[in-house]
Parts: structure tokens; sequence; C-alpha cells
């Protein structure tokens, strides 16, 4: 396409509203991809915890970081609660409905300088609790590798946790998230 062409930014952005005209259910993926190459992205972890003093974790194995154990998180959509997203990242992430603190336990800044793709977000870390058990079919084999999706309880951050996520070593030993005041 030559200069003469070539749409404006205007005619451009209005392609692509008319492709998401409702940004409040999320973005068609190349846009969600665009955004987040173009500014910070906002998201929810949840920090689950139980009277034991364990935290659960989901494994995940995506393009953006790999294989390895993950708080469970999401980003807030457009005009989105943040008790909206936390909810639908519990049920999404662990077949389960959580409780979660009205107000973040932590706020983070994780960066991965290597990509500009999902290469950097503020993040809301919140202390929850599980109102229903999370699902049994998802939980990862003790022993085995676990497959994407799979959760499991831990005391402290496995040493296979996804290297962004090594922040929470010290919710971890200080007991946040089970409900005591770090």
């Amino acid at each position: 396409m030559n200069q003469n062409t070539a749409p404006s930014l205007e005619q451009a952005l209005d392609v692509i509203e008319r492709q998401c005209p409702d940004a409040r259910a999320g973005l068609p993926e190349p846009l969600f991809l665009a955004v987040s190459r173009l500014t910070p992205l906002v998201n929810v972890d949840l920090l689950v915890g139980d009277g034991a003093g364990r935290t659960l974790m989901t494994w995940r194995e995506d393009r953006f970081y790999g294989p390895g154990w993950h708080v469970p998180g999401g980003i807030v959509r457009f005009k989105e609660s943040w008790a909206t997203r936390i909810a639908a990242v519990a049920a999404a992430e662990l077949g389960a409905q959580v409780e979660a603190d009205a107000t973040p336990l932590a706020v983070f800044e994780l960066t991965a300088p290597e990509r500009d793709l999902r290469g950097h977000f503020i993040t809301l870390a919140f202390r929850c609790r599980l109102r229903t058990p999370a699902d049994p079919a998802r939980q990862a084999p003790a022993g085995g590798r676990p497959a994407a999706g799979q959760w499991a309880w831990f005391d402290e951050l496995p040493p296979d946790t996804i290297r962004q996520h090594g922040i929470y070593r010290p919710l971890f030993s200080s007991g946040a998230d089970t409900g005591r005041k770090p």
C-alpha cells in the first residue's frame, strides 16, 4: 500500500473499534496482543490459602511464560470490577468460588524485559479463601508432572514457579496466604 492510499490512524481505529463493539466482553486476541505492546495491563492474582498455611497454584504452559507453577490470575476487562475478575479467575482456573479480601494485599509491577507482547503488568494481589472446593478433576498428580490447568497446594513457592511469580516468595514464608498479617 502506498502512502496515498494508507488509512489514517483515525480510519484504522474505526475499523478496529467495529471489530470489538463491547470491550467488556474481552478483546479479540490480535487486538489484545497489540494493546499489550502499547500499555501495561492490569491484572488480579489470587493468593488462595487454607487454614494449614498452604497456597493454591496452577500449572501453566504457554508461549509467553513457558511451563511452571503460577498464582491464578487474569486481566481485568474494560469496566469490569476486580471482584468480578477474581470470581471469573477462580471459576476458570480452579473450578471454584472464592471469597477475596476487599482490597489488595499487595501491588506489584511485573515485567518481562525480553519481550514486548504481554510484557508489562500492574498486578493486584488478593488474599482469598475457597468458598467451594477446587475441582478435584483438575488436581495435579502427586509426584508427577502436572498438565496445563491443574492445581496443587504448596507450603512454599515451588522451584519450578514461573520466574515472574518469584515475587510471591515473601508472602508464602510470611503466612500472608492464610489470613495472618505478614
